[in-house]
């Protein structure tokens, strides 16, 4: 497919691409990285008159720290995010994800804001954000929100987003003491390869090793990040140990939502979620007690 009939109109401020994207909605779809929408576009998922491209708004690149959280620019690339020395000294879990996605080729060029907005189920940054507690900023003419992760999507590449918004940034809490969160995928490759199921967890700990609060956000297996409501149940009040986590890990199983497609069957990828969730708490549990006050 050859993009002929495809408008590019290129934004140089916030209020330029709202109001394009308000103009020309609903045929009409930002543009950052473009390593997902481009693929869509090729493959006919997705079909649109106007691209807005964002990529000369320098104000929503880069990465910075305000009052202890995480600001993350929503044009900060994949690679950019995961060089990042306040990311890797501070808020290093979030590294566990960064460092599986795709190819270099495509982390150089891919942005957080894409990964998120896209809403694709199987992308990694919405499940660890979402484990950290990460919110989204969204501008438009009106004014700006802030809205948690978890409420963003709703359902395979939809979100809360409205025609004349744009997503600006991310932000991240600082993590507590006592605090630990961990990605876990599994592949069928590596490089390109997709996930076929994913897990993001976090836990505090209490000084008895016991948890105090627990999160439990699942990708690849449901059509959006899924919080597995059942994790407070089986792991809060409970000592982090290997029988509280075949617990959660039974939790997810029967939280999960996968399909059978060409990378697994629905029953494989649920038994996935098992072991990566056992693996993910594990590594949580030891940055908790490591991040101990």
């Amino acid at each position: 497919m050859h993009f002929t009939d495809i408008e590019l109109h290129e934004a140089t401020t916030l209020e330029e691409a709202a109001v394009a994207k308000r103009r020309y909605a609903p045929d009409a779809r930002l543009l950052a990285g473009g390593t997902n929408l481009l693929v869509d576009l090729k493959a006919g998922r997705v079909s649109v008159g106007h691209l807005v491209s964002m990529n000369r708004i320098d104000a929503l690149r880069g990465v910075s720290e305000t009052d202890g959280c995480l600001c993350i620019g929503a044009l900060t690339t994949i690679t950019q995010l995961g060089c990042s020395s306040i990311v890797r000294e501070r808020f290093s879990p979030i590294l566990d994800a960064t460092g599986k996605m795709a190819a270099p080729q495509i982390r150089n060029v891919a942005t957080v804001g894409g990964n998120i907005a896209c809403a694709v189920p199987c992308a990694d940054l919405p499940p660890i954000l979402t484990a950290m507690h990460a919110s989204v900023a969204l501008w438009s003419p009106k004014g700006e929100r802030s809205v948690p992760l978890e409420a963003f999507f709703v359902d395979a590449r939809q979100t809360v987003l409205r025609d004349d918004e744009v997503l600006t940034g991310v932000r991240v809490p600082k993590p507590r003491p006592g605090f630990g969160t961990a990605y876990a995928r599994f592949a069928l490759r590596d490089g390109n390869a997709i996930a076929v199921a994913a897990v993001a967890v976090s836990l505090t700990l209490g000084r008895d090793n016991t948890v105090r609060s627990a999160r439990i956000v699942l990708g690849a297996v449901a059509p959006i990040p899924k919080v597995v409501e059942a994790a407070r149940t089986v792991l809060v009040g409970k000592r982090a140990d290997q029988e509280a986590f075949s617990a959660a890990a039974e939790a997810a199983m029967d939280a999960a939502e996968p399909i059978s497609d060409v990378r697994g069957s629905a029953d494989f990828r649920r038994e996935v979620v098992g072991v990566m969730t056992r693996r993910a708490l594990a590594t949580a549990c030891r940055r908790a007690q490591e991040n101990a006050a």
